[in-house]
């Protein structure tokens, strides 16, 4: 079984590599029990998709497609 730590590690890593099938299936098995981690991948994700996001609108205001 994961600890808590174990797992926000994983979900760390997953952003850079592939996980093995048996690192997800712990990972998996440690989220459907720990709502505290499973709290935590939603806060990953967001934050995630906000940071492309503001990536995405600065690239594109960089290259003038963004009306002054």
């Amino acid at each position: 079984m994961l600890t808590c730590k174990d797992a926000t590690r994983l979900m760390s890593e997953a952003q850079d590599r592939p996980l093995s099938v048996g690192e997800k299936l712990q990972l998996e098995v440690h989220l459907a029990m720990c709502r505290g981690c499973s709290n935590f991948r939603e806060q990953m994700n967001f934050l995630r998709l906000a940071c492309r996001r503001f990536m995405q609108r600065r690239n594109g205001d960089d290259d003038g497609s963004s009306p002054s």
